[in-house]
């Protein structure tokens, strides 16, 4: 008798226990985000990176941070106290797993939205998707104009296009000739054969005749490719003296190096949203590294000067990462630092309210060179823009245009053996 009544005592005991914790998992407060990025494949360490990104803006977020006009960062989590949770999917660089990959996130795991994809290519399934389920996608460095330009009401994308950046490569060239004596008459594409890639290169036939140059070399490559010999040597062949670069992560390791086994380079070399703005790519390439420009939206360098405010979110990357942000995968960071303003002024967890203040409302982003994000129709962030550097030694010198500069541009790019290597 005795022993059935501590039985029965112990059960008592446990019901009250698990109903306690029920209540707690209850009671917990959690706002899943989704993201999509490549974690595996040729742009791996670019999609780690973005990763690292995103977990940065959530640790800001969640927790409380003495930063003086940084939105959220003074509380701990949002609407209440709220904590953001990630739910992470690799898509490898795959555009048909991108899509699996958001149809599982958001009809399975419930995330209230997702953030990726860095490729292009696998941003445009995913987006779809989001749109077909009207969830919120969040869309940070994937640069393809297009993809802001199907009239969606679910996607919002905060870096600038191939557009935008074209343009500012063309006024760079109209610049270099003008102010340098450069005679870039010449233009050679060099592109990845995908989404982002033939838009970048789409882009910048469109301004060709604004430089008042010819294009005279048309390249594309495979993804993952493991062999440039072929296409250096045509572009080397066609004798451009300038050249548009769109190639990602290893892709751009592998273009370097062969450029530099063929011992050639134009006499400048300008990249869209690629490897160049990666600093452990650069870190890789070592001295080789340097030279090359690209559009950045952000860089250590820029940060010093017109981005304080964004230095204490890059320790915090820095940890994760051992390097320092980069101007892409900070889009990411960006994308959820936005979202969760959104979510916050809406006051609660419905996605139409969060859609609508997206749509209207203009919000302070410490870490956007511009210091705000506005979305237009179509979801690009209006305010978005970027600056030409060029990598020197590790270090990205600031060269376009003039009211950003601190360093002369080294003009024409030196010869793989001279001396200044």
């Amino acid at each position: 008798m005795l022993a059935k009544s501590k039985a029965a005592k112990f059960f008592l005991v446990m019901v009250f226990i698990l109903a306690i914790c029920g209540a707690s998992f209850a009671a917990e407060k959690i706002i899943k985000i989704g993201t999509i990025f490549p974690l595996t494949g040729p742009a791996a360490v670019s999609g780690q990176n973005c990763v690292a990104a995103v977990e940065t803006a959530v640790e800001f977020i969640n927790n409380k941070y003495d930063w003086e006009g940084f939105p959220l960062a003074q509380q701990e989590g949002i609407l209440g106290g709220y904590k953001i949770v990630l739910v992470k999917a690799d898509h490898q660089g795959k555009p048909d797993i991108a899509k699996a990959e958001a149809e599982r996130l958001y009809e399975q795991e419930g995330v209230f939205a997702i953030i990726g994809c860095y490729n292009s290519s696998s941003s445009k399934p995913a987006s779809a998707v989001a749109e077909r389920l009207k969830k919120i996608f969040m869309c940070g460095a994937s640069s393809s104009a297009e993809l802001t330009e199907r009239g969606f009401n679910y996607f919002f994308r905060t870096a600038a296009t191939d557009a935008i950046e074209s343009e500012e490569f063309a006024e760079y060239v109209i610049h270099l000739n003008e102010h340098n004596n450069a005679g870039l008459k010449k233009l050679g594409l060099i592109y990845e054969n995908s989404e982002f890639g033939k838009h970048a290169a789409d882009e910048a036939k469109k301004v060709a005749p604004k430089m008042g140059v010819t294009v005279v070399a048309d390249i594309p490559f495979t993804v993952g490719a493991t062999n440039m010999n072929s296409e250096i040597q045509r572009l080397k062949a066609s004798e451009a003296d300038v050249v548009f670069g769109a190639a990602l992560g290893g892709d751009y390791s592998l273009m370097v190096r062969t450029m530099k086994q063929a011992n050639w380079a134009p006499k400048a070399f300008i990249n869209y949203c690629t490897g160049y703005q990666n600093p452990a790519i650069n870190k890789e390439l070592g001295p080789d590294s340097s030279y090359f420009m690209g559009g950045m939206g952000y860089s250590p360098e820029i940060a010093e000067v017109y981005m304080r405010a964004a230095l204490p979110a890059q320790e915090i990357y820095r940890k994760k990462t051992g390097f320092p942000l980069d101007s892409d995968s900070i889009q990411e960071t960006v994308c959820l630092h936005i979202l969760a303003q959104a979510i916050e002024k809406a006051g609660e967890l419905d996605t139409e309210k969060v859609v609508q203040i997206l749509r209207t409302e203009t919000f302070d982003s410490p870490l956007s060179l511009s210091g705000k994000v506005a979305f237009s129709p179509g979801g690009q962030n209006n305010k978005a823009f970027t600056v030409i550097t060029q990598l020197v030694d590790q270090k990205y010198k600031t060269v376009f245009p003039e009211s950003y500069a601190d360093s002369e541009v080294i003009f024409p790019f030196p010869a793989w053996d001279s001396e200044i290597r």
